[in-house]
């Protein structure tokens, strides 16, 4: 039973709770600088060997900016796009509007086996892997909705100061303590389970780490 203003204070707690499981500093960045970024998202689809046929999870989807290259690339295939912001979701699902083989879940990245009710052939990360609280801990839940041989891809700003980012004549992105090179999502990755396949350049101030599943 609660007490006078119990729910009230239960409704702020749930909300301090769900506040909590978002990953800082991975807020979905303002278009305009977002586009001049990524002007060619399909190539960039293409270069993280995500093949048509594949069975996608774009994690922390985001309004949908990868996505719909994700669905083009994937053909007859499916991408399932999470994300914890219903807002996100929403916004995805229009830009997917036109896509037939999207499908759309909302929850939290650390309880991805609990979402999904069959295993998938690729997970991708773009631009939030750097704000996740346990990153070993994350790449393991990943890999409990993967199948053998499975691919974790994760997309990193470079280690650079954040000064020196610029896009559009402002510096841009997270926070220069929150970045990671290459080498320290390796180590955050590969004692999850995983082997670096290949890494991908994303000039001028981005990489691609794709690992696959090794048990």
């Amino acid at each position: 039973r609660h007490q006078p203003g119990g729910i009230s204070a239960d409704k702020n707690r749930d909300q301090l709770m769900e506040k909590a499981t978002i990953f800082p500093a991975t807020g979905m960045p303002d278009k305009s600088w977002w586009r001049a970024l990524w002007p060619d998202p399909e190539s960039v689809i293409r270069s993280m060997l995500i093949q048509p046929g594949m069975i996608v999870t774009d994690l922390g989807c985001g309004d949908g900016y990868f996505t719909a290259s994700i669905a083009r690339q994937v053909g007859q295939g499916r991408v399932i796009a999470v994300d914890l912001d219903p807002v996100m979701l929403d916004q995805a699902k229009v830009v997917c509007a036109s896509l037939k083989n999207c499908d759309w879940l909302l929850g939290n990245a650390m309880e991805l086996h609990l979402l999904l009710h069959d295993l998938v052939d690729y997970v991708l990360i773009a631009n939030t892997f750097h704000g996740a609280p346990d990153k070993t801990e994350l790449a393991r839940e990943i890999g409990r909705v993967l199948k053998s041989k499975g691919r974790l891809a994760i997309i990193n700003w470079y280690p650079l100061p954040r000064e020196e980012t610029v896009i559009l004549g402002k510096p841009r992105g997270p926070a220069t303590a929150l970045r990671m090179s290459p080498e320290q999502t390796e180590a955050a990755v590969e004692p999850a389970g995983y082997k670096l396949e290949k890494r991908v350049e994303f000039p001028p101030y981005h990489y691609g780490a794709i690992f696959l599943r090794t048990n």
